[in-house]
């Protein structure tokens, strides 16, 4: 079923067409402009489009900056009106780790062994139940796959329409119990800008969800400290038929100090909770090196210890040279948000309690990246995730069972019911 069946049949959910109607709006972010914000103006459609069909939602205080922050805010039910106000937050844009222009959504009838995407250039493009074990557990449901050009941008544009489909369920019915609501739609998480410049204070949410990251039942209040390192070695070029005991090669320099760096420590050989060096890019010549490193560790002093570690390998090198020829810039990106919970578990045991409520076996999942949840906890704002139930995201092979979609929904209407009858701050 394609995006235009979609549309127009009367038996396919309401979040199901806004996730449809979403993805079909360009709006990847672009690493080369991280300065500015939104990085792409294409998010800046998005977000209008978001804008207009909050009004349509009846929602209070609709705003859509020029940075591409669309907010929001809903009253709470008669019975919850003075409860605290909770937020709801999602990305708009999309990763550029993938095509992500062009995204043409459809309804896949899943019937079990491989999910079969699309065919790009002779070839299928497929899932098999090996790459996602889950996958065997879904035969005979619907599921949404890109045509396997692109992605799907279910990372985040799931969360964004079950998000929207909560409020249209309000806008029905606003005898469902619900606290007030602050809504808030963020451009640039994946290039690490997120919700960098959402005003906590006109929020005004006392604590908040972000609504990402993916598999149905995932809690996430726990993430990498992260920082970004940049190393830059000065080599001396001269002509390499003349270069004994002359030049000094950046690039030999760069490899030596990788080579300190332990192996086993790479994205590639850790999972759970183990940290890891990840060199993401290098440019240079002999003359100089510029390589970018992540930073990543879940425990604090292991985090630190892996910068000394960077620090005393460049270290190293200029001893041995007798010169400054490495010099190694640390960028702190965010930090571990686990140790803000304490004292305000109810956020994680509501979280809990209304996956089970819908069915939903959920687990507490230690988040391998960055969320916006993260950082907005270090500014003071509470935020642990809600997954959006879709897999493979960054990738042509990215996908979301429609039950997924459909449930999340339901257990974001069972949190705020939960969350209702929280006493109004005194």
């Amino acid at each position: 079923m394609d995006a235009s069946q979609v549309a127009q049949s009367p038996d396919i959910s309401d979040v199901v067409k806004r996730f449809f109607r979403y993805v079909q709006v360009d709006s990847p972010s672009n690493p080369d402009r991280e300065e500015t914000t939104p990085s792409n103006e294409e998010e800046l459609a998005m977000a209008a489009l978001l804008g207009k069909e909050l009004e349509e939602l009846g929602a209070k205080d609709v705003k859509v900056d020029g940075h591409g922050y669309v907010t929001a805010k809903l009253d709470g039910s008669p019975e919850a009106a003075q409860a605290p106000r909770l937020g709801l937050i999602a990305h708009i844009d999309s990763t550029s780790d993938a095509p992500a222009h062009g995204v043409k959504p459809q309804i896949v009838a899943y019937e079990g062994g491989d999910l079969v995407i699309g065919e790009v250039d002779g070839r299928r493009v497929r899932v098999t139940t090996g790459s996602v074990p889950d996958l065997a557990q879904m035969a005979g449901q619907p599921i949404v796959t890109s045509d396997g050009t692109t992605l799907l941008s279910a990372d985040d544009k799931a969360g964004v329409a079950e998000i929207m489909a909560l409020l249209a369920r309000y806008q029905k019915d606003l005898r469902l119990p619900h606290p007030p609501l602050a809504v808030a739609f963020v451009p640039d998480e994946e290039i690490g800008h997120g919700a960098a410049l959402l005003d906590l204070e006109d929020f005004g949410a006392a604590y908040a969800y972000t609504v990402d990251g993916e598999q149905l039942g995932e809690i996430n209040y726990e993430c990498f400290s992260a920082a970004d390192a940049l190393v830059t070695v000065e080599g001396v070029m001269v002509h390499p038929g003349a270069a004994k005991d002359r030049m000094v090669n950046a690039i030999s320099l760069w490899r030596d100090l990788d080579s300190m760096l332990p192996a086993a420590e790479r994205p590639e050989h850790t999972e759970g909770r183990e940290g890891y060096f990840h060199c993401h890019s290098i440019e240079g010549t002999p003359a100089q090196v510029k390589a970018h490193y992540l930073i990543r560790d879940f425990d604090a002093a292991g985090f630190e210890r892996r910068l000394k570690l960077l620090q005393d390998a460049a270290a190293m090198i200029n001893e041995r040279e007798g010169k400054a020829r490495v010099q190694v810039a640390v960028k702190p990106q965010y930090r571990n948000m686990a140790e803000h919970f304490k004292g305000s578990e109810f956020l994680i045991d509501a979280a809990l309690m209304a996956n089970r409520q819908q069915g939903v076996e959920p687990r507490c999942v230690p988040v391998r990246g960055g969320t916006d949840g993260a950082q907005l906890t270090f500014r003071g704002l509470l935020c642990p995730n809600i997954a959006t139930g879709g897999y493979l995201a960054h990738s042509v092979r990215e996908f979301i069972p429609v039950r997924s979609l459909e449930v999340t929904v339901d257990i974001l209407q069972s949190l705020c019911a939960l969350l209702a009858e929280r006493p109004a701050a005194s």
